[in-house]
Order: C-alpha cells, then sequence, then structure tokens
C-alpha cells in the first residue's frame, strides 16, 4: 500500500503557535515526520544589538511568555560574568525563588494542555485553576502575571517582604497538597495511564544522542539538569532531587513533571525559610567590557542557553539563544515515527513547545535569487513593513486610528 504525506500547520488547531509539519502515512501510522521551523520571524536577537545592556533584558522576557524569568536570569548572568560582578546571596535566593514559581505554574499548565489534548478536560480545569494561585502570588511579588521584570544586572529589583512571605508560604501549601492529588491522578488513573502509555516512545540512547534536554531527556532515565549539573542562582545551597523515570514514554513525562512540582513547592519552602537577609542588587556600570559568556539555566522545558558577545560598549555585539523546544526537535520526530495519526497532538505537546522561543531571524536567505544577506535592524524592520504590505496589511507604524483599513468596518 502506497504511503500518502500530509501537511500538519503551519496553523492548525492543533498547533497553539505557527510550525510546520509534514507526515509520510502508511494508513494510520506514520512513518516519516519531516519539520520546517521558522515562522515566527520576530528578530528579537538582532534587537538586543540595537538596546543597551539594561534595555535588553526587557527584551528577553519577551522571548517567551511562559519562561520569561528562564531568559533574564542567563542574560543577566552573562554579563555579570564579563563584568566580573558578584551579585548579592538574597539576589541569588530570590532569582531561584521566582525559577520555581515559574516552573510550578509552567508544569500545571502542561499537565492541563496534556489532559486536554487526550479528552481529561476535567484535568485541564483543577490544573490551571491552581496555577492561577501561582500566577496571583507572581504579580503580588512583582507586579506583574507574565513578565515579570525581577532581574536586573547586579542582582533583582524587587525584595521579598514579611508579608509576601507569609502569603507565599499559604500558596505553596495549597500547591502542595494539590499535587498529591495530581501524583496520583498520572499514577494511578486507569484511563488516562493507559491513554499516554507507550506513546511517542524515546528509549535513553535517543535521548542521549539526540541531546534531548529537560523532561523529555528525563523521563528516558537521563539524569540532566542544569541546577545540579551546573549550579547557577542559589541551588548550590539548595538540596533536591532530579526526577527521572524509566517508562520513556509520554506516561513518564507525566510523571516526571508532577513529581517535580513536587520537588519546586519543596524548593520554595526551603527558600522561604533559609533565605538570607541583606541587599537585593550591586551598581553594575552600563557599558560592558570585551568578551564573550555563556550561561545555562534550567528552563522548565529543559537546558536554556544564552551566548553574549560584548565589545565595551553599551549594547551586546551578538546574543544567541537556544532555547530547549529547539534542542527537543531531533527527539520529538523520533518519538512520532512508528505512531499513530491520533497521537501526534499529544506527542507534540509533550515535550511543552514553545516555537517562538526556538525561531528566530537574522539572514535573509533566498536560494532562488542568490540572497543570503546578514540583515541590520532598520533592514530587517524595512523587510517586515514590505512583507505585511505585500500581505495586504498596513505596516502598525504607520497605521491611521490604529487598524489597518482591511479591519474598518468589521
Amino acid at each position: 500500500m502506497p504511503t500518502i504525506k500530509v501537511p500538519l500547520g503551519p496553523q492548525h488547531p492543533a498547533l497553539k503557535e505557527p510550525e510546520s509539519f509534514k507526515f509520510e502515512l502508511d494508513g494510520e501510522r506514520i512513518v516519516d515526520v519531516d519539520v520546517r521551523m521558522g515562522y515566527a520571524h520576530r528578530g528579537i536577537e538582532k534587537g538586543f544589538e540595537a538596546r543597551n545592556f539594561t534595555q535588553g533584558i526587557y527584551l528577553a522576557e519577551r522571548i517567551c511568555g511562559i519562561c520569561s524569568h528562564s531568559h533574564t536570569t542567563p542574560f543577566a548572568q552573562n554579563a555579570e560574568e564579563l563584568l566580573k560582578l558578584e551579585i548579592p546571596p538574597r539576589a541569588k535566593w530570590i532569582r531561584s525563588l521566582v525559577g520555581e514559581l515559574e516552573r510550578i505554574h509552567s508544569h500545571l499548565l502542561w499537565l492541563g494542555v496534556a489532559g486536554h489534548e487526550v479528552g481529561f478536560d476535567s484535568l485541564f480545569m483543577y490544573t490551571w485553576r491552581d496555577r492561577e494561585l501561582v500566577l496571583d502570588m507572581l504579580e503580588h511579588i512583582s507586579g506583574n502575571r507574565v513578565h515579570y521584570g525581577m532581574n536586573t544586572i547586579g542582582g533583582v529589583r524587587r525584595d521579598i517582604s514579611a508579608e509576601q512571605v507569609t502569603k507565599l508560604k499559604e500558596m505553596n501549601d495549597i500547591v502542595t497538597a494539590r499535587t498529591d492529588y495530581y501524583i496520583k491522578m498520572c499514577t494511578a488513573e486507569p484511563t488516562f495511564m493507559a491513554r499516554i502509555s507507550g506513546v511517542g516512545p524515546l528509549t535513553t540512547q535517543q535521548a542521549l544522542d539526540l541531546n534531548a534536554v529537560g523532561p523529555m531527556a528525563r523521563a528516558s532515565g537521563v539524569k540532566r539538569d542544569v541546577r545540579k549539573d551546573d549550579p547557577y542562582a542559589a541551588y548550590g545551597e539548595i538540596p533536591f532531587d532530579v526526577i527521572t523515570a524509566d517508562s520513556c514514554d509520554i506516561l513518564g513525562r507525566a510523571v516526571v513533571r508532577v513529581f517535580e512540582l513536587l520537588q519546586s513547592v519543596k524548593i520554595v519552602d526551603y527558600i522561604l525559610k533559609n533565605m538570607p537577609a541583606g541587599d537585593i542588587k550591586v551598581k553594575a556600570p552600563r557599558k560592558i567590557p570585551s568578551g564573550e559568556a555563556i550561561a545555562r539555566y534550567e528552563a522548565p522545558r529543559g537546558e536554556n542557553i544564552h551566548f553574549m558577545k560584548s565589545n565595551g560598549t553599551e549594547k551586546p555585539d551578538r546574543v544567541k539563544v537556544r532555547a530547549p523546544t529547539y534542542a527537543n526537535m531531533p527527539a520529538t520526530i523520533v518519538s512520532l515515527r512508528g505512531g499513530y495519526v491520533a497521537d501526534i497532538p499529544i506527542t507534540v505537546a509533550a515535550i511543552d513547545p514553545c516555537f517562538c522561543c526556538a525561531d528566530r531571524m537574522v539572514r535573509l536567505v533566498d536560494p532562488r535569487k542568490g540572497r543570503n544577506d546578514l540583515l541590520s535592524w532598520p533592514q530587517l524592520q524595512q523587510y517586515s513593513r514590505d512583507w505585511l504590505r505585500k500581505m495586504g496589511t498596513v505596516p502598525r507604524s504607520e497605521r491611521s486610528g490604529g487598524l489597518s483599513p482591511i479591519f474598518r468596518g468589521i
């Protein structure tokens, strides 16, 4: 029987962000998968070069709305390394605190999405209800639910008051009790377990060969966590366990995440009880000495890497980001092969993808016209405006009344 090729995306109900998958099918079985990335051309890496280092922190937050702290922390750490700047201990602990709160809300989000993808919408509603508690606390300590703006070069911008510590403990107690319920759900609920057990297989050797990161790797028995392997912030002083599973499937990825939830609430409790007193930041100069630095960070989705090159001015010469979604795409392709069409949404969702995190644009390549241009920031902006006009939309900077003519009157 001949195989057929079926596209999924870049715009598809199963994908919350644009991404293009092409599946080769033999009936309902997936024979092969091809992924074409590059549909979210935001030009963020290029944008760093047009902003000073302080402004760059706020741009780094916009790489991802779910794990914004996961990008500002390595960005700040790179600048601090080039400056040879030692930040206060309390600032390190606050960075770890916000990082774990972010991990909790991200894992709860993923667990809800996983339940939704397999038709378990009650789990979706429960987890997202509890996620609101965490987002409320992030708003309470930072002023924002999404982009917290906590980091600055030299430490953190906001301290944690005694009143906030009390509220954080109350929130943590509730989430801890609910986490026990989710652990039972993922390890004892027969319908949910049967639906994801054996789906999206990835062996330990495949995870190692394909450099899988985060829960994707740990669910295949790879004990890899930057917080333990290369401690940053206060993680070298905080006791916690690296969670792994040996089922090498989506069930293992769910189990890893729910037990990581338990570890995170324990870390938050430990930080609140042991956070040192003192200053929260030190003054940093505007100009960063010439040099290069790399920072690693264990984001909720896995290892996040930031590279920074400074030329001695107030603006970076180059910032390169390797997000965990990009690292996990080869392993995702392997886990899809041999599966069924009905398993595509949950298998892709199992890595907790953020395609906008992974996509970048600094070079314009058009083999048909022989183009391979490294664009400047003004050129990239102009290219965006020209593309919008070609698509029949007026660029925002040129709009009258805030709306494109094609939307007026609707």
